[in-house]
């Protein structure tokens, strides 16, 4: 099985905008997430996938393998698609651009099902939230999932609500997808349904339409950049694991 890494990398963040060109010691931050990826030995290729030349000229100077792509895609997963046109593949990991804390056996665990289950389309992992904060934070998904670990769905609310009981257990999604070819041709093939567009969670795209999306847990506990804040928070954790 041919499997490929992806890193959506857009400028036009709307709560962040150029955040995959900003420096953590002295690299980009989407060179840090490309690092993590390649360490991934299934990956037979690892790509950055942008929609703009300077995130593309930076990659090319840094070494990165890039491919451009189209500046009207809405989602990460629109923009892997398209890069699914390009290069065949049997499996696509999308590994979000501002995930640079992953590790690659992190990373592995959104691969894994896909040998166990021929039929399988759509993965992706999710973590026990420690955080208290992180249950109300509207930009962390929050992820219900059944006793198969197939989504019910994600919000960005914090979800299940606790009536009744008080020991319960929050989930937030990483943000690393597995996707097989069929499952990309038909995402960008839909449009966004009615809770996709309440939430703005593209996953959800799947489970409107009844694809299984099969959730692993994993320990790690990452931190997505979204905003300067989050951003100073991983250069911290960088430079201390660094030192």
């Amino acid at each position: 099985m041919k499997i490929v890494g992806v890193i959506p990398a857009r400028y036009k963040s709307s709560r962040f905008p150029g955040k995959p060109l900003e420096e953590i010691l002295e690299k980009p931050l989407v060179w840090w997430v490309y690092q993590q990826a390649i360490k991934v030995k299934e990956f037979a290729e690892v790509y950055v996938a942008t929609d703009d030349k300077r995130i593309e000229k930076k990659c090319i100077d840094l070494g990165i393998n890039v491919i451009m792509t189209s500046t009207e895609h809405a989602t990460g997963t629109d923009r892997v698609a398209e890069v699914a046109q390009k290069v065949s593949a049997d499996l696509y990991v999308n590994i979000q651009g501002d995930e640079p804390l992953l590790q690659p056996e992190t990373i592995i665990k959104a691969i894994e099902p896909f040998y166990k289950n021929k039929n399988l389309k759509v993965s992706n992992l999710m973590t026990k939230i420690k955080n208290q904060a992180e249950i109300i934070n509207g930009t962390i998904p929050k992820v219900v999932v059944n006793d198969f670990g197939i989504g019910i769905f994600l919000s960005r609310s914090p979800i299940p609500y606790p009536k009744g009981i008080t020991d319960i257990d929050y989930y937030k999604a990483v943000c690393v997808y597995g996707f097989k070819p069929e499952a990309l041709e038909f995402f960008a093939s839909q449009n966004r349904g009615y809770l996709e567009k309440c939430e703005d969670i593209e996953l959800l795209r799947f489970i409107e339409n009844g694809i299984e999306v099969k959730f692993i847990e994993v320990e790690q506990d990452t931190v997505a950049v979204d905003t300067p804040k989050d951003l100073e928070k991983v250069r911290e954790i960088i430079t201390k694991n660094i030192n």
